[in-house]
């Protein structure tokens, strides 16, 4: 019988090679309290204490394999939830965390919000639960997406209201009135980038949630600009999360696309990862 200890070597050897000896340990920890059963804390207190994990030698594939840790333990922590994830959802990450937050402070008790590819309900769920008496509205053309995202909301909060609705469409019937905000982390990474990046995240993760045409990177952006345009009540606010390379054409694109007020943010990364676009105050 394996150890708590022989286990997490096991686990960090076999993530080593892919990920780097940090992240292999955060990975082999990760694993081992989803699927252990444990605590942090008995872990470090109790490291020779007998585990079982019955299907470890399929993990061990998994991970060689690079499919993502989330998907392997069924979850992603965002916030203060344990998110629902798996192939067909994107994995949440924390920088979209930082674009929750800044939306929650920003936006007055009552909103009314909308999250265009809702994915897991990341966006929409944490909003709801930061924004008092708020309405809320995720939308996702993923039909397996949004079968994920609706059991999320029954756990953590759910009187979000998840739609099936294309962001490259008119999705402005998912509301009758005019919204406070609009919010959206879309496709926005060009194809050509692809090979820049971990085979976790392009053999694994949902290409249509992912990438974009390079002749038409803003393809995306620019279609819910223009939608969200027409929802937004006089002073209402768009949000993105966007692709740091395409920083300065999102500003020209939403100034061009009738917002008035565009401000850009740096993620903890410092890297200009969160914009914000408002309707004018004044009546044209």
């Amino acid at each position: 019988m394996s150890s708590r200890r022989d286990i997490y070597r096991e686990l960090c050897a076999a993530a080593q090679d892919n990920y780097g000896q940090d992240e292999a340990q955060q990975i082999a920890k990760m694993i081992i309290l989803a699927r252990g059963g444990i605590t942090h804390s008995q872990l470090l207190v109790e490291p020779n204490e007998e585990l079982v994990i019955s299907d470890l030698d399929d993990i061990i594939k998994d991970i060689r394999a690079w499919r993502p840790v989330q998907y392997i333990i069924g979850r992603a922590d965002f916030m203060d939830m344990e998110l629902e994830v798996g192939e067909g959802v994107l994995v949440p990450r924390p920088e979209t965390e930082e674009l929750v937050e800044w939306i929650a402070r920003d936006t007055q008790p009552g909103a009314t919000v909308v999250d265009v590819c809702t994915g897991s309900g990341c966006i929409a769920l944490g909003l709801a639960r930061s924004i008092a008496h708020s309405r809320v509205w995720g939308i996702d053309i993923s039909a397996e997406a949004l079968a994920v995202a609706r059991r999320n909301g029954e756990r953590y909060a759910s009187h979000v209201n998840f739609v099936e609705a294309d962001a490259l469409g008119d999705f402005s019937f998912v509301v009758a009135d005019k919204v406070d905000v609009v919010v959206s982390n879309p496709p926005y990474i060009p194809h050509s980038d692809r090979a820049l990046m971990r085979p976790n995240v392009t053999e694994h993760e949902p290409s249509i949630a992912l990438f974009v045409p390079d002749e038409d990177p803003l393809l995306f952006y620019r279609s819910i600009a223009r939608t969200a345009r027409a929802m937004l009540r006089e002073g209402g606010a768009l949000y993105f999360e966007i692709y740091e390379a395409l920083s300065e054409q999102m500003c020209a694109m939403l100034r061009a696309e009738g917002y008035d007020y565009v401000e850009l943010r740096n993620d903890f990364r410092d890297k200009p990862r969160m914009i914000c676009a408002r309707r004018s105050l004044i009546t044209r």
